[in-house]
């Protein structure tokens, strides 16, 4: 039974940990989403409070070693145990196995097979592009599956025109971020984060299934950027996109392993990872357990 469309937020290494000081997500927190959600973002938030949904989600999947990106992404966006497949947890960019698997298995291939209309909003540059294709850069998880189910790309002037986002939510980290690369990146003019989450919401008008990807949580973890200004930056986002839902559309917001949690280690980490739902769908996802319970439940919400 088709449940409506759906908005997806990725966001990179954020885990359920305990409440404690060495953990962000607890102090100073997230205080709009804590109040939605009854209780702080960390162990034991389980439950629901009002129309919103938390799951802990596991993302070792039953294989030694801390979660890493290529594999907990893959496994997140086709269900499958990634991790077990290839033999162990993989950082990073997605290896030729993996890439086979999001070709065959992705949310955004079977979405679309069964005539749907996915759509991926991050802007991409095209230094972006011109890095790759010089092999400075790889592509990550998210961009092989928008490449392999033939999607178009939301370009710089896409962002511009109030139609993509860019992975820092705001253009206010990015820039930062750019330099320390040594790489140019233009000006933009500041979007505050109810307007990002309003442009997100936006795009249901011509899509089905929009997914969101940002990293800057991961950048707390590893200690790239400090942790109050990206929390504030999340908690006023997710506070406005749950809140302007449109009452058709499911809003869900996940991870791929743990890493901003605990400020004791730069590393990742065993946490489980937060799964958010408010809206129709949220009965699909009310006995999800792990990473692998994502792209199933989001088909089933869509009526694939």
């Amino acid at each position: 039974m088709r449940m409506g469309p759906v908005v997806l937020v990725f966001l990179d290494g954020v885990g359920l940990g305990e409440p404690e000081s060495s953990n962000p997500l607890f102090l100073p927190g997230l205080p709009r989403l804590s109040a939605r959600l009854g209780r702080p973002l960390v162990r034991g938030c389980g439950g629901e409070n009002g129309d919103l949904l938390c799951r802990e989600l596991d993302a070792t999947l039953g294989v030694p070693g801390l979660p890493q990106s290529a594999t907990g992404q893959t496994a997140l966006f086709t269900g499958l145990n990634a991790p077990a497949l290839i033999g162990g947890h993989r950082t990073g960019y997605p290896s030729p196995e993996l890439v086979r698997m999001l070709e065959d298995h992705s949310l955004f291939r079977r979405a679309r097979a069964a005539g749907f209309r996915p759509t991926f909003a991050n802007a991409y540059s095209e230094l972006y592009w011109q890095l790759v294709a010089r092999r400075r850069l790889r592509p990550s998880v998210t961009t092989w599956m928008n490449q392999l189910a033939n999607l178009p790309f939301r370009t710089f002037q896409d962002l511009q025109e109030g139609r993509a986002l860019l992975w820092d939510i705001t253009n206010a980290f990015a820039p930062e971020w750019a330099r320390r690369h040594g790489r140019p990146f233009p000006d933009l003019p500041p979007v505050a984060p109810e307007e990002a989450a309003m442009r997100l919401l936006g795009l249901l008008e011509e899509a089905d299934l929009v997914l969101f990807e940002s990293f800057l949580t991961d950048l707390v973890g590893h200690r790239h950027l400090p942790p109050e200004p990206v929390l504030e930056t999340l908690d006023r986002f997710l506070d406005a996109l749950l809140g302007h839902r449109p009452p058709e559309a499911t809003v869900m917001v996940t991870s791929d392993h743990g890493n901003m949690e605990d400020l004791r280690t730069r590393l990742h980490t065993m946490n489980p990872v937060p799964l958010l739902v408010a809206g129709p769908g949220v009965e699909a996802f009310r006995n999800a357990t792990s990473l692998l319970d994502l792209t199933p439940g989001v088909l089933r919400v869509l009526g694939a």
